[in-house]
């Protein structure tokens, strides 16, 4: 469906999408906050469902009134998701409020930062790719591509240096680079077929995230496979090139420097979208292909540099997982490159939307750790949780997102600035040109 046919959409989808369509950033983050609330409503009925099912020796809560007994209990379930995530800065069942004893710096706050720092380069993925216009699913193939070039760079070129914080700052620097390099070719590979051969990103990225996934695994386990391992992995890299975790446990994973990084890296791709010729292209063709070729952008070269960029990015996360998190490679990859489109979507495909998106997730993942440990809540549940809250607060910008790619709202072409000549698809290609480039002049954060 062409952004022409915003018109021709049945009357209930319309009706359904335009709410969403033309808000403002402080619309879209009330709505998102309602999502959270509606969405913890909806999980607290869950939970007492589920609760009142279950079976257990004694009750956890008792509803007042009707003294109804549930074996989990949902207060304590949500306040520990969100309460535990940062380390338990609320004193809660206590007197007082806040824990005297809380430090940022504790190893539950750390875990929660760690996956945060992970998923904002897998985020930026995703985003770069659609404001060009393009669906990378292939993130999780480029961050598994990136992971294996940064580890194997390193651990060749360690030997070759003196050990020390110099040498560990230029492997750092080296690895990270080798990262977005792996990453970017393995991103450049969909991009070229998109551009050159017609063939639909989508399939290409979901299988080549298959084929990185196997690719990796056979070397690893024939080549690179570390000695005496039990799993398919290959050997550490020196402790020195690898992020150094100021302040936090190491047992975090995290590194202050790391999230610094990433958040260097949101500014920069932030410029590069909405203040250079390039981001201009990207976002042209992102809006009206045919439209930013009218208007002399080569939209061929813009898919391939978009695609190439996207997956630097997630070859840069692959990076970060493995000189911060994990420190060598193993074939146990956590899904963040999926993780990314959520984030994306969370984000409205605008880097600077990234970091509070991923922040969400990190303390989703970080909360639902919690309580596994904490309560005897099922770690099924416990997903469902997770998923509704990132369900409500996705959706609206899906629908957002979907309504401005079919025509919808006021900047589009088949939004209530068209005309009705032009409503039947029958209008010139200056008008078409002056919507896109108008759109892609606005800022607008849409794939």
């Amino acid at each position: 469906m062409s952004r022409r046919d915003g018109g021709r959409l049945p009357t209930p989808v319309r009706r359904l999408i335009e709410p969403f369509v033309d808000r403002t950033v402080a619309e879209r983050v009330l709505i998102s906050v309602a999502a959270i609330a509606l969405s913890i409503a909806v999980g607290f009925a869950i939970v007492l469902v589920s609760g009142r099912i279950a079976e257990c020796s004694a009750a956890a809560w008792t509803m007042p009134v009707t003294g109804l007994g549930f074996c989990y209990d949902p207060f304590e379930v949500y306040a520990v998701l969100f309460n535990g995530a940062l380390g338990y800065p609320l004193a809660v069942g206590e007197p007082g409020v806040f824990n005297p004893s809380w430090t940022p710096f504790n190893l539950s706050f750390g875990l929660t930062l760690s996956e945060t720092t992970l998923l904002i380069f897998t985020g930026l993925s995703v985003a770069v790719a659609f404001r060009a216009g393009l669906f990378n699913i292939g993130t999780q193939g480029q961050l598994v591509v990136g992971a294996l070039a940064t580890a194997l760079t390193v651990l060749a070129l360690a030997p070759l240096l003196p050990a020390g914080p110099v040498s560990g700052v230029a492997l750092v620097v080296v690895g990270t680079l080798a990262g977005a390099v792996g990453g970017g070719l393995w991103g450049a590979i969909p991009g070229a077929l998109k551009a050159y051969a017609d063939a639909n990103e989508v399939i290409t990225t979901i299988m080549l995230n298959f084929v990185a996934a196997n690719v990796a695994y056979v070397l690893v386990l024939e080549v690179f496979r570390a000695e005496g391992s039990s799993v398919v992995a290959t050997r550490y890299v020196p402790e020195y090139a690898q992020f150094t975790p100021w302040l936090f446990p190491g047992s975090s994973d995290f590194a202050l420097l790391a999230l610094a990084v990433g958040t260097a890296f949101i500014g920069a791709l932030y410029y590069l979208v909405e203040h250079t010729p390039f981001g201009y292209d990207l976002r042209t063709s992102g809006v009206q292909a045919a439209a930013a070729e009218y208007g002399g952008v080569d939209a061929k070269l813009t898919t391939v540099r978009a695609m190439t960029l996207s997956g630097a990015l997630g070859g840069v996360g692959g990076a970060v997982w493995v000189l911060m998190s994990e420190g060598r490679w193993i074939a146990s990859v956590p899904d963040l490159g999926f993780d990314g489109i959520t984030v994306s979507i969370l984000a409205g495909n605008n880097p600077l939307g990234v970091l509070p998106a991923a922040f969400l997730f990190g303390i989703l993942k970080g909360g639902a750790l919690e309580i596994g440990f904490r309560t005897n809540v099922p770690t099924e549940l416990v997903g469902v949780l997770r998923g509704l809250i990132i369900l409500f607060v996705a959706m609206p910008e899906f629908f957002r997102m979907a309504g401005r790619y079919a025509g919808l709202g006021s900047s589009g072409p088949g939004g209530p600035e068209t005309t009705e000549d032009d409503s039947d698809g029958s209008g010139d290609d200056d008008g078409t040109t002056d919507g896109a480039v108008a759109t892609a002049e606005g800022g607008e954060t849409d794939a």
